[in-house]
């Protein structure tokens, strides 16, 4: 497979389409698709489902096209097999560069000959490879459910792997990613780290509480959290909401607090004054650590993925097994040091609005 640059060359005047999974809140992906939105002030994008609702004025303000999928979207969790069919129907004809920004199976988009393809992969889709496994055995309850996703599964890696010959360069949001790609599509890529807008967050005195800023999703690994701050007594809050918040409220005690969504202005008080921040979960990247780590609070995470890569080894206190007990341990860890506020919020500011904007630049028009 192809590892290197492609040649197709983009003209003066360039066209672009920006291709991302979907548009239906503002999380890392869609903040991502911000920053191009503002290298690329005309794109177009094109989305599988999009409710203008729950995105920024900055998306809202560009053309934007939905999937036939789209009326359907409430349920979009349930309609992966149908997905691949909604975007091989996008028409991109007469787009010079396509960039599509992908986590589910957006590079799967048709270009033409004379189209640059960019995909910044913000991993390959886990459900289908590297967490298929747990997804099979042990997340999903129902066994009517496991016996058809086997067969169903099955066709769509072959159909994820077969859509990266589709791309003429791939973008990793980390190394971590980077490797991944490598390992699924057999392709070399370039890194170029999310933006995040280090500038807005600011570090205020503690309060007596940990934070978890997460999607309520099984394998984010939130349960160990719960357990653990159930057990301990220890204060908690949790902003984000998602299909696992009914079994979480469950495992939860009274000194755990569920914030669901919050504004742009609330979630920076909350990081302002939390006592650290926590990632029990691995992430491919992990914007919200740098979104800690620019109000100053240090980072207890398990010690995989992204964080490897964000967080100086002098502030992050990381455990190797998703356990209650490593992670009470982590804590405690935690309890008995001290971090300055000012080496995290330097740390963080690698990963600013500026810089990606300079690194994506190089990216696409590396060969001109």
């Amino acid at each position: 497979m192809p590892g290197h640059c492609s040649d197709v060359r983009l003209p003066t005047q360039v066209r672009v389409a920006i291709v991302h999974y979907w548009l239906l809140g503002m999380r890392g992906g869609e903040k991502v698709v911000e920053a191009l939105c503002r290298i690329f002030p005309d794109a177009d994008i094109f989305t599988l489902f999009y409710d203008p609702e729950k995105i920024s004025s900055t998306l809202r303000s560009h053309r934007v096209t939905a999937s036939f999928l789209n009326p359907l979207r409430k349920h979009y969790r349930s309609l992966l097999p149908l997905m691949p069919y909604a975007l091989e129907s996008f028409d991109l004809r007469g787009y010079d560069l396509v960039i599509s920004s992908e986590s589910g199976p957006a590079k799967g988009v048709l270009t033409g000959s004379s189209t640059r393809h960019v995909c910044y992969c913000h991993t390959p889709m886990r459900y289908l490879w590297d967490l298929y496994p747990a997804y099979l055995h042990e997340w999903t309850r129902s066994r009517l459910k496991r016996f058809a996703m086997a067969p169903l599964a099955s066709w769509l890696r072959l159909w994820d792997y077969a859509s990266a010959a589709r791309v003429d360069d791939f973008v990793a949001n980390s190394e971590n990613v980077r490797r991944r790609i490598r390992k699924t599509y057999r392709r070399e890529s370039t890194v170029v780290h999310p933006p995040v807008d280090v500038e807005s967050f600011r570090c205020e005195r503690a309060e007596d509480y940990f934070l978890i800023v997460s999607e309520l999703v099984a394998y984010k690994r939130l349960d160990t959290a719960v357990r653990c701050f159930a057990k301990s007594g220890r204060r908690l809050r949790i902003a984000g909401d998602g299909p696992e918040f009914a079994r979480l409220r469950k495992l939860a005690a009274p000194n755990i607090e569920f914030c669901g969504r919050v504004s742009d202005e609330e979630l920076r008080k909350l990081y302002a004054r939390c006592r650290a921040f926590l990632m029990p979960g691995e992430e491919d990247f992990g914007m919200t650590i740098v979104e800690a780590m620019a109000s100053g609070k240090p980072v207890i995470a398990l010690g995989r993925g992204g964080v490897l890569e964000i967080v100086p080894p002098e502030a992050a206190f990381l455990y190797d097994a998703p356990e209650d007990a490593s992670l009470e341990t982590a804590v405690k860890k935690f309890e008995a040091s001290h971090v300055s506020s000012d080496v995290l919020q330097s740390a963080a500011r690698r990963f600013s609005p500026a810089e990606f904007d300079r690194k994506m630049r190089e990216v696409i028009y590396r060969n001109e």
